[in-house]
């Protein structure tokens, strides 16, 4: 080959070189589509890790109110045996008995202190229908109307939720005509 045919040929780009020039851009493109897919994978991920997240907090939730809710079964079982233990102390037989009595009496009392739960205070006070339930009325000239004069059944709380309401007999006062 002579040396204008070489200048010329050099001067002319060949397959080889075009297609060097046009892969830059060709990668350029290719390097784009893939940071875009590895950002929506990356999106798809925080999603899934904030579902997983959110799935264990209601789990935990869930389980906080079944043990709630376990608890105060079992304790309302106690407030019967309770009630009983109060109404044997209202009997005046037998010392030993009573002082016997009075502490097994103060023994379910501190127990139920001790998870919570309160007695409801309504001797003497208006009658409340969200923490008690009239079982009967007396009329009397001692007391104003809607006063509860008598607790057939005390009433408790479980922190600040209603557990058991109180049985009351209500004051109906005797017009003095």
């Amino acid at each position: 080959m002579d040396t204008e045919a070489q200048a010329a040929a050099a001067e002319t780009p060949s397959a080889d070189d075009a297609a060097l020039s046009a892969a830059p851009s060709d990668l350029a493109v290719k390097l784009a589509a893939a940071e875009a897919l590895a950002e929506e994978r990356y999106t798809e991920l925080q999603y899934a890790r904030a579902e997983i997240d959110n799935v264990r907090k209601r789990a935990f939730k869930s389980a906080e109110e079944r043990a709630a809710h376990g608890r105060k079964a079992l304790l309302v079982k106690f407030l019967p045996v309770l009630d009983n233990l109060s109404r044997a102390m209202a009997f005046s037989d037998g010392e030993g008995l009573r002082n016997g009595l009075n502490g097994t009496l103060k023994g379910f009392e501190a127990l139920l202190a001790s998870e919570s739960i309160v007695p409801i205070e309504t001797v003497g006070k208006p009658f409340d229908p969200h923490v008690a339930e009239a079982i009967s009325t007396r009329e009397t000239a001692d007391h104003e109307d809607d006063i509860v004069i008598e607790e057939a059944q005390r009433g408790y709380r479980l922190g600040e939720e209603l557990l058991r309401p109180a049985l009351v007999v209500v004051a109906k006062k005797i017009d003095a005509s």
